[in-house]
């Protein structure tokens, strides 16, 4: 699928691995759509970039948690940008300021996991896929994690609810076929948290057969080659992790 002239949105495109993303594909010819929760001055920021690029950008606030948000968001994306061909699931939540195992199971943060994770992208999957399944259709791809296939013991409901994303993937590529692609990437390390300390980046890191972290251009790059050049590929998951998935 040529990108050039076609829309993408991309949830937490604000920052980070999110913005990176944007970035590719406003590179590759997208219009871009950036959706943000908090991070409405970086949000602007990029918008501002993509602009410079050539593209048309704009941006969409809304919290995933809140079932209203999703056909909010697609609507909004559809009235200032004109159609939707790329969604992006890239939205997610980590913890690092408290425990999240079988110690400290607290019932909400298991259900908040699983919405952003699992049903946000779903809803939006819903919302959006007249729109996607438009102009010789489009493609959904989603962020998931290479935890989902061995989740960590004190990040239990991230990795649980990113299995769930890695399930909804698969799902949605038989149910959404022929008209819309639906894939995902895995990336292992992509960008630290910044409480991360260096001690446990460097023992994190000694993990990867490829002996570094990765950066969000490569998890970018990866978006972007499935949306362009994966007319072909539908239903899988590919691990950008440096080889931490066979190691």
């Amino acid at each position: 699928m040529t990108l050039e002239g076609r829309v993408a949105l991309v949830t937490g495109g604000a920052r980070r691995v999110g913005r990176a993303i944007c970035l590719e594909l406003a590179k590759a010819g997208c219009d871009v759509a950036i959706h943000f929760r908090n991070s409405r001055a970086e949000a602007e920021e990029l918008a501002e970039r993509l602009a410079v690029l050539g593209r048309r950008a704009t941006t969409v606030g809304g919290d995933l948690l809140d079932r209203a948000s999703p056909p909010t968001i697609v609507r909004q994306v559809v009235d200032r940008l004109g159609r939707l061909d790329v969604l992006v699931n890239n939205a997610s939540a980590f913890l690092t300021d408290r425990p999240d195992s079988v110690e400290a199971f607290d019932e909400l943060q298991w259900e908040h996991m699983w919405r952003i994770h699992v049903v946000a992208p779903m809803a939006l999957c819903h919302h959006a896929r007249s729109f996607l399944a438009a102009d010789a259709g489009g493609c959904v791809i989603n962020l998931c994690d290479i935890t989902a296939e061995c989740p960590a013991a004190n990040h239990l409901a991230y990795g649980v609810s990113k299995a769930g994303l890695v399930a909804l993937t698969r799902g949605l590529a038989r149910a959404l076929a022929p008209d819309i692609r639906v894939n995902g990437v895995a990336p292992g390390i992509a960008v630290f948290p910044e409480e991360y300390s260096d001690e446990l980046r460097q023992r994190l890191t000694a993990r990867v057969p490829l002996a570094r972290e990765g950066t969000p251009a490569e998890v970018a790059r990866a978006v972007r080659f499935l949306a362009e050049s994966g007319d072909y590929i539908t239903g899988q998951v590919l691990a950008i992790d440096g080889g931490r998935s066979i190691a």
